[in-house]
């Protein structure tokens, strides 16, 4: 009767997760790395279109000092066969990409990961994260924090109808080497359409390191959340992390 009653339990569970796996489309990460300099950073987002099956790889390459994507960037790839898989969508982005990654060294300096919050993390603040600069023990220097807050806005008219808000976001770093701080690291003025219908953010992670000339370098890596054909899509942006003018 356990048994029985154990295996039914098993089979409904598998039947809801087999259910509801296609209806989320959150995007996997992978950080390509930095230039020596830390002036350029490249990562890359891929994973299965949902409703269509498609599986997709985009890869971004960032200009951190003007908070711009390098001229030719994105590289996007969505391979338009159910029968496609992951791996070939991401080798053909990383072919793409190639060239750009050889000739800024981006594989020779990985950086590190200074904090990760992942969708599936249950028990952290979506909209913090506090962490050191550094990935040693005994830990060297005091922690820093940063926080996001989402900005309501209205739907725009690409959204209207589709969604009852949309969401734009503020960054700050609200504590610096231990010590209390509030410096604005990026706020929007509007959502830009790359977002599409965006509803809300993960402040989802950290990564840094240091240049030539020893100086260091952050970056926040942000996932949008947005308006998907089953569900909510996940997506993958990449802020530097220094205090606005």
């Amino acid at each position: 009767m356990i048994s029985a009653l154990r295996s039914s339990v098993i089979a409904i569970t598998a039947a809801l997760i087999a259910g509801s796996a296609p209806a989320a489309d959150i995007a996997s990460f992978q950080p390509i790395g930095f230039s020596a300099d830390g002036k350029v950073f490249a990562f890359e987002e891929f994973g299965i279109q949902d409703g269509s099956g498609f599986p997709y790889s985009n890869i971004y390459v960032l200009d951190l000092e003007k908070d711009n994507y390098l001229p030719g960037t994105p590289y996007r790839v969505r391979l338009d066969d159910e029968k496609a898989t992951l791996a070939e969508a991401r080798r053909q982005a990383r072919d793409k990409a190639e060239g750009l990654v050889a000739n800024h060294g981006l594989a020779d300096h990985p950086g590190e990961i200074l904090a990760f919050n992942p969708i599936t993390e249950i028990d952290t603040n979506p909209h913090r994260l506090r962490y050191r600069d550094y990935a040693v023990i005994p830990p060297v220097g005091e922690p820093d924090t940063l926080t996001l807050e989402e900005i309501p806005q209205a739907p725009d008219d690409r959204c209207s109808g589709m969604v009852e808000k949309m969401a734009g976001f503020r960054l700050r770093i609200t504590e610096e080497d231990g010590k209390p701080a509030d410096l604005l690291i990026h706020e929007d003025q509007r959502v830009p359409a790359s977002r599409g219908c965006a509803t809300g953010y993960r402040l989802a992670g950290v990564m840094g390191g240091a240049a030539t000339d020893r100086s260091p370098f952050k970056v926040a890596l942000v996932m949008v959340l947005s308006l998907g054909f089953e569900g909510s899509d996940g997506r993958w942006i990449a802020v530097p992390v220094k205090a606005a003018p």
